[in-house]
């Protein structure tokens, strides 16, 4: 089978639910903005260190969840490829808060803004977290169309992770750095 099929050289691609839409359409600029983020999650997952290994394994788990969001956003709300999408439930929303909640625990107290940065993962993981806000602002301008074809209920979960999601990669990039002996860059002194 290969690759390269020819069909979306005209400017047009195939949703998961079968129509064929513009590239340019907001439904497809929310998934490719979400399969932006997984892949720099994977980027990220792929240079911590063996002592983080905990952590990468969380961000697959991720990953796969973002996989799902893709899925959600490349059907509409009348398909009937919605029965084989899987539901994101609370449980993944509850998931990123205890992680956020634990990786506070062992960080010092946050003392003013922080510059992205310190180390390589670290600074990848602040490159996710700006990704996963342009994410959500692109799922958001979905949501509020009229005529989106949406499915409220699960859009409405999405965005909620989502949103965690970014807090989750802010807190991951300052855990990362407190683990691997850096300190926080602050925009000005304490």
């Amino acid at each position: 089978m290969k690759i390269y099929t020819g069909t979306g050289d005209k400017g047009k691609t195939s949703l998961f639910s079968g129509e064929r839409i513009e590239k340019s359409h907001d439904r497809v600029e929310a998934y490719g903005n979400v399969d932006e983020l997984n892949s720099n999650l994977g980027l990220l997952a792929a240079s911590l260190p063996d002592v983080l290994s905990g952590l990468a394994a969380d961000i697959r788990q991720i990953q796969k969840t973002l996989f799902h969001i893709a899925s959600w956003m490349a059907t509409t709300a009348d398909s009937s490829s919605i029965a084989y999408l899987e539901k994101i439930g609370e449980d993944r929303i509850e998931f990123l808060e205890h992680s956020i909640d634990t990786m506070q625990e062992q960080v010092p107290e946050l003392k003013g803004f922080i510059i992205p940065g310190g180390s390589l993962p670290a600074s990848q993981a602040h490159v996710a977290r700006t990704v996963c806000r342009r994410a959500e602002r692109r799922i958001l301008k979905l949501i509020t169309q009229p005529d989106s074809g949406i499915d409220e209920e699960q859009f409405r979960q999405i965005s909620v992770f989502i949103n965690r999601l970014s807090d989750y990669l802010f807190m991951a990039a300052r855990f990362i750095n407190h683990q691997l002996g850096e300190a926080d860059q602050l925009s000005k002194d304490a």
